[in-house]
């Protein structure tokens, strides 16, 4: 997950004690996640858990264009961003890394009551929208309130990271590196 934006990686990195987390709106430089491993390492940490979005890219593959990005992405020999990490890593420090790829497994879980009571209310607000002939419409939290918002002004529209945003500040506060 996380294709194009880094949302889901964050959240579940961070949520899963993720010590480095790579998603696209932030290039990582190789050397600095080896460094982040060597770090942990030499405090006698035993592992380190990278949370990594399909998306993520170095910054060599960032600094070129979107043709050369397309034959690079075309070129690839590992499957995904993850296995291109792991060989890297391994290849430059010798370090055994293990890829695990949740795929669809991650959306399922019992829901919690939180879950449950926002599914209520969503849907019941969306089920009143449509009594009431209101089609277009998708249906949001705001401010702890259910809020009806047009279509037009979502769909189509990536929610991405920004590297200024508080919650890359913060994570990085606790350690957390994001490998630029």
């Amino acid at each position: 997950m996380g294709h194009k934006v880094g949302q889901l990686c964050l959240y579940a990195g961070i949520a899963g004690g993720a010590d480095i987390i790579l998603i696209p709106e932030i290039p990582y430089d190789i050397d600095k996640v080896i460094e982040a491993i060597d770090k942990r390492t030499q405090q006698g940490k035993g592992f380190t858990v990278l949370a990594v979005a399909e998306g993520a890219i170095s910054k060599e593959v960032a600094a070129m264009s979107k043709k050369e990005q397309k034959k690079y992405l075309e070129n690839k020999k590992h499957p995904s961003v993850s296995y291109e990490l792991a060989a890297a890593i391994q290849e430059k420090n010798g370090t055994e890394v293990r890829v695990t790829v949740p795929g669809h497994t991650q959306r399922g879980g019992s829901p919690c009551p939180y879950d449950r009571v926002l599914s209520t209310r969503l849907g019941a607000a969306g089920a009143n929208a449509i009594l009431n002939g209101e089609f277009g419409y998708m249906i949001g939290m705001v401010n702890g309130k259910t809020k009806k918002v047009p279509l037009e002004d979502v769909a189509g529209k990536l929610k991405s990271v920004s590297p200024d945003d508080q919650i890359i500040k913060e994570a990085k506060l606790i350690g957390i590196s994001f490998g630029d």
